[in-house]
């Protein structure tokens, strides 16, 4: 069989969804049987894009010109694009200070250096380009990775997840750190995936996987409201990792 050829990158971003897939070190033995890792410049010394690619696997919101510059080659070079992290997809943490003057920004975190001389709005990747799948997650938990390169070797795509975090709380028997402490858990706005991660150790869910496109937001609001959590303090923790989601 022959292997399939994979770009894998990031734009703006921590690198953490990237080394998340490095992380899987006994899976990598097998990957490395299936797939040519043929930019990979996280895992390898640097290299230009040659010829096409079966898929574009990218971390990171878009910030910089020469980000943009890369995402539209991937694109016009790759069968599949996707987008894989809550920076990539909901633009994330990077897009925090969205309303603010960019110039001023960049000068209060480079000041006269002109290593960074051009920023712009971070973006998620849909913005610019045309995204075919995408795993969110800060990070995307391990598993989901290597069943998105599963899919590819069988030539499917991975499907948004269709059950909040709330769900996955329930089935690992967590005590509801809302209603039972009356801590702010976004649970049940939140896409699951994560296996109820942060619930499971007595941490309230921070939202970092992004909104749940089917959520009862009416009733949310109103069992947030019940303990004594206003709708901008609700929307004001939502916003850390998906700065668009609204009111």
């Amino acid at each position: 069989m022959k292997k399939l050829r994979l770009a894998i990158t990031g734009m703006t971003a921590c690198s953490g969804c990237q080394l998340s897939l490095l992380n899987c070190e006994n899976e990598l033995p097998d990957l490395l049987e299936k797939f040519d890792f043929s930019f990979f410049p996280l895992a390898s010394s640097p290299l230009d894009l040659i010829g096409e690619y079966d898929a574009s696997i990218v971390e990171g919101c878009v910030s910089m010109p020469h980000e943009k510059k890369l995402l539209l080659e991937l694109r016009n070079r790759s069968r599949y694009l996707i987008a894989v992290g809550t920076c990539a997809v909901f633009g994330g943490v990077a897009a925090l200070k969205n309303d603010e003057e960019r110039e001023v920004l960049r000068k209060q975190v480079y000041g006269s250096s002109s290593i960074v001389e051009s920023t712009f709005r971070p973006l998620p990747l849909n913005n610019l380009v045309q995204v075919d799948a995408s795993i969110t997650g800060c990070p995307p938990e391990k598993m989901e990775l290597l069943r998105l390169l599963g899919g590819l070797l069988a030539g499917a795509l991975p499907v948004d997840s269709d059950y909040p975090v709330c769900t996955e709380c329930r089935i690992r028997e967590n005590i509801c750190l809302l209603t039972e402490r009356g801590e702010l858990c976004l649970g049940m706005l939140v896409s699951g995936g994560c296996h109820a991660r942060c619930p499971s150790m007595a941490v309230p869910c921070e939202g970092c996987r992004g909104p749940l496109p089917e959520a009862n937001l009416r009733e949310a609001l109103r069992i947030y409201a019940e303990k004594g959590f206003d709708r901008e303090t609700v929307f004001a923790r939502l916003r850390r990792f998906c700065p668009e989601w609204r009111l």
